[in-house]
C-alpha cells in the first residue's frame, strides 16, 4: 500500500532513521538516566510469620517465604530483604516501608513484597472495609500495631518505583479500587511501554471470607505461584510474564486445586502499566497467540510492519525490526509494504544484497503502485551494478509518481556516475532542482552544463 502522500517520502523517512542509526548517540549517550534493560535494579521483600508471639502459629510460612526468596534471587532480584518471626516486628516493617525503601528504591526500579501471616479487615468510619497486615508482635483484630493498607498505600504514593506488586498469602481486601482490573497483552506494542507506565498491583491468595488452604503445612497459593513464576504462567508462551498474566493463572489454578473453596484475587490498584516478572525476547512479546482466519492473519501482519518501522525509526534493534518484518510477511506473504520496508532494510541498515533483491522484486510484485517499491528496487540495482536494471526501475518509481524528487537525484547521480551520461544526468538534476531540491551536487552540474552552453563575448581587437 502506498505511503499517504500528507507524509514524508519514505526515503527520507528511511534517511532519518539511519542517521539516527549509524550518526547519533553513543549507547552510552542513549542510555544515560534510562536502564540498561527494563529496570535499573529489582527489589524484594519477602515476611514470613510463623512463630508469632501473640497469636497462633502458622506451620510451614518461613519455609514458604523462603521459596518465593528464592525464586525471586532465579528472576534476577538484586536486593531480597526476607525478614522472619521477629525481624518482622511491627516496628521493623514500619521501617522498612517508611524509610528503607523509599531511600533505596528509584524510580526504574522494581518492587514486589510478598507477606505470609495472619491478615484481618476492620471497618473504616465510613464503613469501608480496610484490610491490615499482622506483624509479628501483633495481634489479628487489634489494628494498633497492624500495618493498614492505608499505610501501604501511602507507601505507594511515597515510592519512586515505576512497578510494585504486593503478594499476600492471605484472605484479605480493603485496598479502594473501583474494580479488578484484568490487563491484556493484546494493544501493547512492547514491554517497555508498560515500564515506562506506572503499575501498584497485588495479588491477594483468597478472596474476603475465605480461607488460605494448606497441605502438609504448604500453601497451595505460595505452591501455584512459585510454579507461575517458574515459567507456567505463560499461557501464550512468548517468552514474558507480566503481573497480570500471573494473576489469571494463580486465580483459576488455586481455584481448581482446592475445588472452588478458595480464589485469589488480582487488582490493579494505580496505573496502567504491568510489572514485568519474566523478561523475554523482544522481538516475541506480540507473537502470542498466533492468528487464525486471513483477517486476523492480515491485522498481526500490519501490527509487526508498524512496530518493525517504529524500532527502526527510534533507534531500537535493528535485527528485533528484521524479525518482526519476516513475521509480518510469515502472517502475509502478499504484504506490498513490508517487503518495501524490508529491501531496504536489508539494503542499508543490515547488508544483504541478495536477501535486499530478493524482497524488492517482491515488493515489485506486490505493491507494483507504491514508488518505494521500485525506487529502492532501483538503488539495489544501483549497488549490484546493474545499472540498466536501476534505471529501469527508477523511471517505474516516476511513473507512479512523477513529482518523487528523490528519484530524480538519484537518476541524476547514476548518469553521471555510473552511465556516463551527462545529458540525461543534467535533465533528472534539473527536474530535481525545478521540484524543490536543494543538494549542491545537482546545482553544480546544471550551473556548469549552462556556463558551457553560453556563447562566449568575442575576444576584444
Amino acid at each position: 500500500m502506498k505511503l499517504p502522500s500528507s507524509r514524508a517520502s519514505f526515503r527520507s523517512r528511511l534517511l532519518a532513521i539511519l542517521i539516527s542509526i549509524g550518526f547519533g548517540f553513543t549507547p552510552a549517550q542513549a542510555q544515560l538516566g534510562k536502564p540498561e534493560g527494563l529496570y535499573y535494579k529489582s527489589w524484594g521483600v519477602v515476611i514470613g510469620i510463623e512463630n508469632y508471639l501473640l497469636a497462633p502459629k502458622i506451620p510451614g510460612a518461613i519455609e514458604d517465604a523462603k521459596a518465593v526468596a528464592q525464586v525471586l534471587h532465579k528472576l534476577g532480584f538484586e536486593e531480597v530483604l526476607e525478614l522472619y518471626d521477629k525481624d518482622a516486628s511491627s516496628r521493623r516493617l514500619q521501617q522498612t516501608l517508611v524509610d528503607f525503601l523509599p531511600r533505596k528504591v528509584g524510580r526504574q526500579d522494581r518492587l514486589v513484597i510478598y507477606f505470609a501471616g495472619h491478615a484481618g479487615i476492620t471497618q473504616t468510619v465510613s464503613g469501608k472495609d480496610l484490610g491490615y497486615l499482622v506483624p509479628w508482635d501483633a495481634q489479628p483484630g487489634n489494628v494498633l500495631k497492624a500495618v493498614t493498607f492505608e499505610q501501604l498505600k501511602e507507601f505507594s504514593h511515597r515510592s519512586a518505583s515505576k512497578h510494585i506488586l504486593f503478594l499476600f498469602d492471605s484472605a484479605v481486601r480493603g485496598w479502594e479500587v473501583s474494580s479488578t482490573q484484568a490487563l491484556s497483552l493484546e494493544g501493547r506494542s512492547a514491554p517497555e511501554e508498560d515500564t515506562e507506565k506506572r503499575a501498584v498491583q497485588v495479588l491477594t491468595a483468597a478472596d474476603k471470607g475465605e480461607s488460605a488452604v494448606r497441605v502438609q503445612d504448604r500453601s497451595v497459593f505460595v505452591q501455584t505461584l512459585i510454579a507461575a513464576l517458574s515459567g507456567e504462567a505463560d499461557l501464550d508462551k512468548n517468552g514474558w510474564l507480566m503481573a497480570s498474566e500471573l494473576g489469571r493463572y494463580v486465580n483459576r489454578q488455586v481455584a481448581d486445586q482446592t475445588k472452588n473453596a478458595q480464589h485469589p484475587v488480582f487488582t490493579q490498584l494505580e496505573g496502567d502499566g504491568d510489572t514485568i516478572m519474566i523478561e523475554g525476547r523482544k522481538a516475541a512479546f506480540r507473537l502470542g497467540g498466533e492468528p487464525q482466519s486471513p483477517a486476523e492473519r492480515q491485522a498481526a501482519a500490519r501490527m509487526q510492519y508498524e512496530q518493525a518501522f517504529a524500532m527502526l525509526q527510534s533507534g531500537k534493534s535493528q535485527d528485533e525490526a528484521l524479525e518482526r518484518l519476516n513475521k509480518a510477511l510469515e502472517y502475509d506473504p502478499t504484504f506490498g509494504d513490508a517487503y518495501v520496508l524490508k529491501s531496504y532494510v536489508r539494503l542499508e541498515v543490515l547488508p544483504n544484497i541478495d536477501e535486499a533483491l530478493a524482497a524488492g522484486k517482491l515488493a515489485v510484485q506486490y505493491a507494483p503502485d507504491n514508488p518505494d517499491s521500485h525506487y529502492t528496487l532501483g538503488l539495489i540495482y544501483e549497488k549490484r551494478g546493474q545499472y540498466a536494471e536501476a534505471e529501469k526501475a527508477l523511471r517505474a518509481a516516476l511513473a507512479a509518481n512523477p513529482n518523487y524528487v528523490d528519484v530524480y537525484f538519484t537518476l541524476g547521480v547514476l548518469y553521471a556516475d555510473d552511465m556516463k551520461d551527462q545529458k540525461k544526468a543534467v535533465e533528472a538534476f534539473e527536474r530535481y532542482l525545478e521540484l524543490g531540491g536543494t543538494h549542491s551536487r545537482a546545482r553544480d552540474v546544471v550551473a556548469q552544463s549552462r556556463a558551457a552552453q553560453t556563447p562566449r563575448a568575442p575576444a576584444a581587437p
